[in-house]
């Protein structure tokens, strides 16, 4: 009998849960789950300044919803925890004073604005120049003694050839001259993604490493910390990246991402699992629809494609049409509606806004609908603000956008403040301000309270539909957003 397959997912806990993080989870719980082997879930949350409690509340119960359930985790604990980066630190520095004393690292004392100096001479992508690396270790104590700040760089070969194996392409080469010196311990002592990964990956037995294709070009750096610590390596396996359908990498620019944007909108889960399933892989009889059951029977990761799958939000809507009509009876879809929207909690929200606007009972049809819609039609020509041409609207509702995304709650008195806020900053009447957000919410120049309905409505779905009306009003993109950027950052202040 082999070696139990073990497996992890890492989100960071820096936003919207992600159908990205949902199909990496899918693969590497069904290939795990399909061999009798254990699913891990750790929190990369060593981005103190973007990591967030409400974050990782979000990122665990939408893998919950889709039915993905960890076997180790750090709401459930286990024999390898604790399972949350930020709780590991000490872990991280005692193996990188290992590294420090075995001379396979060393601390780099460069100053921000030598190192600023340094790239406006060589040039923004080149890499470290190295100009620590041959501090004695004598004068690297001393200096570090003395309290001045420094960062811990792992040390790269300046020649050779780095080669690994990856699941789905075979060998792949890298020159070492090609990669830099890279940080391992940040300032501030929190460890770098490298340093971590490998680290946790190790103690925590993971036998293979399924993940994005985004990381190819840093499994050199782990490769030389598993040859530092003489650690065996695990198996990798990078699968391709979800892409638009222009073939463009999955943005919300184009898409909606976030999970939770698919469950507001009426999507069931077993369809975005089933979905996202097909995204580069087939089952052996070709057919479309199949359970989770089906998958971890039939899945093997050498049978992905690295085409590049497309995430068409059309073919998903006609998956979970299927799984409408084919797998509930009438009483069963009843119940599946109540527990999606038509429930007391939701509806007991929507009625207080709702109510001073009844005159009969049938008139809560027309002005709830907009709480229970994916999209809502409008006319592109009432997205008006007093005095701006369709185009300066289009960057006012981008602006919100940003400043939403950058929202921490999302309820109606901070919503209320920012928009306040907006206003003011904007020199716009908050009346003319908020005309375009009612058409682009609701359909309706006239709705429910706006923020009160934003609140109901959720971030993800406020967000997508003001990104629709944004493109019917033209768009923003290329030199213009741009250059809508840099005046957000003079405006608001610099965006993440």
């Amino acid at each position: 009998m082999g070696e139990q397959v073990r497996v992890r997912i890492a989100p960071s806990p820096t936003g919207d849960p992600h159908v990205g993080t949902a199909y990496q989870a899918l693969f590497n719980y069904a290939f795990a789950k399909g061999r009798g082997g254990k699913f891990i879930l750790r929190i990369e949350d060593t981005d103190q300044a973007r990591s967030t409690k409400e974050s990782e509340d979000a990122i665990l119960e939408s893998l919950r919803w889709l039915g993905l359930q960890w076997d180790e985790g750090p709401d459930i604990d286990g024999p390898h925890g604790p399972y949350r980066q930020s709780e590991r630190l000490a872990i991280y520095r005692q193996h990188a004073e290992s590294l420090l004393k075995a001379g396979h690292a060393y601390r780099c004392f460069c100053t921000r604005e030598r190192l600023d100096k340094m790239r406006t001479r060589q040039g923004p992508d080149t890499g470290y120049d190295r100009h620590c690396r041959n501090i004695l270790p004598a004068e690297s104590d001393k200096r570090a003694s003395a309290g001045q700040p420094f960062v811990i760089r792992m040390k790269i070969p300046g020649e050779g050839v780095c080669v690994f194996q990856d699941l789905l392409r075979g060998e792949i080469r890298k020159d070492w001259a090609l990669v830099d010196d890279q940080i391992i311990i940040k300032s501030d002592g929190f460890p770098t993604y490298h340093l971590a990964v490998v680290v946790d990956d190790h103690l925590m037995g993971i036998t293979h490493v399924i993940r994005g294709e985004e990381w190819i070009n840093s499994v050199p750096k782990h490769v030389k910390l598993y040859e530092y610590f003489g650690w065996d390596l695990p198996i990798f396996c990078h699968l391709p990246l979800l892409r638009n359908k222009d073939k463009s990498k999955l943005s919300k620019r184009k898409n909606p991402t976030s999970i939770n944007y698919y469950r507001r909108a009426g999507f069931l889960p077993e369809a975005l699992l089933n979905y996202l399933g097909l995204m580069g892989w087939a089952m052996p009889d070709g057919e479309d629809k199949f359970t989770l059951q089906q998958m971890l029977a039939n899945l093997q990761l050498e049978k992905i494609s690295l085409g590049g799958p497309v995430f068409d939000v059309d073919k998903l809507r006609w998956l979970n049409g299927r799984y409408i009509r084919e797998d509930f009876s009438p009483r069963a879809l009843q119940e599946k509606l109540e527990s999606w929207a038509l429930n007391r909690e939701r509806i007991g929200r929507i009625i207080p806004l709702v109510q001073p606007r009844l005159e009969t009972l049938a008139d809560w049809g027309h002005l709830t609908a907009a709480f229970f819609a994916d999209e809502v039609p409008f006319d592109p020509q009432q997205l008006k603000i007093k005095g701006k041409a369709p185009q300066e609207v289009a960057e006012i509702l981008q602006f919100s956008v940003w400043r939403l995304e950058e929202q921490g709650g999302f309820s109606a008195k901070a919503l209320d403040a920012l928009f306040r806020n907006m206003a003011v900053t904007l020199e716009l009447k908050l009346r003319d301000l908020l005309a375009p957000f009612f058409v682009a919410l609701s359909g309706r120049r006239v709705w429910t309270p706006l923020f009160d309905s934003m609140e109901i409505l959720g971030s993800d779905m406020v967000r997508m539909r003001l990104r629709r009306a944004i493109e019917a009003l033209g768009g923003v993109s290329g030199k213009k957003l741009k250059k809508l950027e840099k005046e957000y950052s003079v405006l608001f202040g610099r965006r993440d």
